[in-house]
């Protein structure tokens, strides 16, 4: 089998999400005056390619260590959804279904086309990236939980849609463009009591996701596979960096 790497690199340029500090990589010893090289990295967990455990949204929700290793690599699709969803899109389960068959407790990637818009991308365009990709709405959350998926992934910064989101409220400007191009209120798509639903409804489900998948992830679209998604077993972690493999047949 042939490893295909699923990850976006990490750098100080990588952006964790919305109003969260960049990482900060810095020297504590040199080979001048040490005869070694070591660093610091200071990050937040939700920067680059990471793993969202339920811990992250859900009180007492278990921690991104005690995920078992056979939930994390399984067999999983990867579902290539760029051709029918633009800007603000809202990703509903035929998306997924009208490309290819998924099995319950299946690992799912679907694939926007948006990581081409990631830091360090040719096309980068950072605001893009975070404030209008396409994202999934209850029925979405919904359908994901009642598939019982080992986790989800995609490649783009969350699976909630961003109106969805504390953003609404960060980038007023954002949701002002939103309301003016839509033609609706962000309260007539996305009711209050539904923020960060595809955080909720899935989590407390046990199906959590993998947040701004990357890489080779164009080399691989709708096919059926293994996957791999390696976080740090950090114990009392609510998410990880993590590295995202796929195993496809040489």
């Amino acid at each position: 089998m042939r490893p295909v790497d699923l990850t976006h690199p990490f750098s100080i340029h990588t952006p964790g999400w919305v109003d969260y500090p960049s990482p900060k990589l810095s020297y504590f010893q040199r080979f001048a005056t040490n005869g070694i090289v070591s660093q610091l990295l200071e990050t937040p967990l939700h920067a680059g390619t990471h793993f969202d455990s339920e811990m992250h949204i859900i009180s007492g929700g278990a921690d991104v260590g005690s995920i078992p290793i056979d939930r994390l690599c399984r067999e999983g699709v990867i579902v290539d959804v760029s051709d029918v969803v633009e800007d603000w899109s809202v990703l509903k389960p035929h998306h997924i279904t009208d490309k290819m068959e998924v099995r319950k407790g299946d690992i799912l990637i679907y694939h926007t086309g948006y990581h081409r818009y990631f830091n360090g991308s040719p096309e980068e365009d950072e605001e893009r990236y975070f404030l209008r990709h396409p994202g999934g709405d209850r029925e979405f959350a919904e359908w994901v939980a009642e598939m019982q998926f080992a986790w989800t992934g995609f490649d783009c910064a969350s699976g909630d849609h961003p109106m969805n989101t504390s953003i609404r409220y960060k980038r007023a400007d954002a949701a002002r463009h939103y309301e003016r191009q839509t033609g609706s209120t962000i309260e007539d798509v996305f009711p209050i009591d539904d923020i960060f639903v595809m955080h909720k409804v899935p989590f407390r489900a046990g199906v959590c996701h993998v947040e701004n998948i990357g890489g080779e992830l164009d080399q691989v679209l709708n096919r059926r596979c293994q996957i791999g998604a390696f976080p740090i077993p950090i114990d009392g972690g609510e998410a990880s960096p993590c590295r995202v493999v796929a195993f496809i047949d040489a």
